[in-house]
């Protein structure tokens, strides 16, 4: 199988330890700025690891698990992990689905803000239960508009779980407590 996620941006500050950033490259517009020939290949797609999509297994989860005990440290840490073990499946998908709100501002060409599915509220400042409105790009409609979907999703008690009336499942427990215990003679031949 593969392994799904959109690409990531490079041209947040976060990124600035990056060639990528150093040289202004982002894989969102890679023909706004070539890669330089001098500094070798191109880096492979990176995804951002805040929504994907992959079929596990027992067999990955082990190798997974290995792999991980001989990974030096990264700066983005599961991200830098996931990315360099799922390289040679990874498969990019639209930004619909994981909106990195940076996207908005840095690359508005690639988003189609009515057709988000996942909104990923990682820029700073952009955490609904902690928005203010204050840090930089914080202060646009779209933003306001994505906080107040968020707000709205979560004040809507219909979206709230409900756990099934207990009648309607008999507990596992009265099965337990009350044994059915059967018994049949059999002949004494000893």
């Amino acid at each position: 199988g593969y392994f799904y996620a959109v690409m990531d941006c490079f041209c947040e500050k976060t990124w600035s330890h990056s060639p990528q950033y150093s040289i202004g490259y982002c894989q969102q517009c890679p023909n706004r700025v070539s890669w330089p020939a001098e500094m070798g290949p191109p880096p492979p797609l990176y995804f951002n690891a805040g929504m994907f999509v992959y079929e596990p297994s027992k067999e990955t989860y082990e190798t997974l698990l290995d792999t991980l005990q001989v990974s030096p440290t990264t700066p983005f840490a599961e991200q830098d992990f996931l990315n360099s073990f799922f390289n040679p499946i990874y498969k990019p998908i639209p930004p619909i689905y994981n909106l990195v709100l940076a996207m908005l501002w840095r690359h508005p060409e690639n988003v189609e803000l009515d057709k988000v599915k996942v909104v990923h509220y990682c820029a700073a400042g952009s955490k609904p239960w902690r928005y203010t409105g204050e840090e930089a790009n914080m202060d646009r409609e779209d933003i306001k508009m994505l906080v107040k979907k968020w707000w709205d999703v979560y004040d809507d008690e219909s979206l709230d779980y409900k756990p099934e009336e207990a009648v309607s499942k008999p507990s596992i427990l009265a099965s337990l407590l009350e044994p059915e215990v059967s018994y049949v003679s059999a002949s004494s031949d000893a």
